[in-house]
């Protein structure tokens, strides 16, 4: 069996890699209880590069309020994951939005979403408009989500926070300094600084 060639990540789900194969250059991941979605991530495994000249398109057929196939963004050999925000399509939507050359199987009482990718030339994907109020994430906001993931986690653990006289005797738990935490925080705020993509090669 082939090695997937694309992932998909729903946040708070299972990763999905069983993409179905509808066409030699387009493959399908299935959405279910779509309605609670708001962000997809797309990434290339690495199992196998993109041709050159190519990009990986990636589209979304929304059930309601028809079903249709519109265009998202795209995934390269030099843009190997991204992140999108989803901004469901409403009734009227820009026309030139619409991508043809994708079957539409959904009802519009469907609770399943379908995101599709397809190879395509660059050449073509560059005349292409992404639909309306979908956005990639940027560098900058994953920065932000981070630093901003780390202080909460900080402020957390600094709720339950007690000095050694307060401490109440529990055999059965752990207890870890508070410094200890602290000194993470410092640490990945200087390195993540330095380097926004260092926790690639954790």
């Amino acid at each position: 069996m082939a090695s997937p060639m694309f992932g998909c990540v729903i946040p708070g789900r299972m990763p999905l890699f069983d993409a179905q194969q509808v066409s030699e250059n387009q493959v399908v991941f299935q959405l279910p209880q779509c309605n609670s979605i708001n962000h997809v991530v797309l990434f290339m495994t690495g199992s196998q590069p993109i041709p050159q000249g190519f990009a990986a398109a990636v589209y979304l057929c929304w059930p309601k309020p028809q079903p249709a196939w519109y265009l998202l963004g795209f995934l390269g050999n030099e843009k190997p994951s991204v992140i999108f925000k989803i901004a469901k399509p409403k009734q009227g939507t820009e026309q030139a939005n619409l991508s043809s050359g994708w079957q539409t199987n959904l009802s519009s009482d469907s609770d399943i979403a379908q995101i599709g990718i397809a190879i395509e030339p660059v050449s073509e994907l560059t005349q292409k408009t992404p639909l309306e109020n979908t956005q990639a994430t940027s560098l900058s906001t994953f920065v932000q989500f981070t630093q901003k993931m780390a202080s909460n986690l900080f402020n957390y653990c600094s709720s339950f926070a007690v000095t050694q006289s307060e401490m109440t005797p529990q055999p059965t738990e752990t207890f870890i300094p508070l410094n200890t935490i602290q000194k993470w925080y410092q640490t990945f705020e200087r390195r993540m600084s330095r380097d926004p993509n260092f926790w690639k090669d954790l």
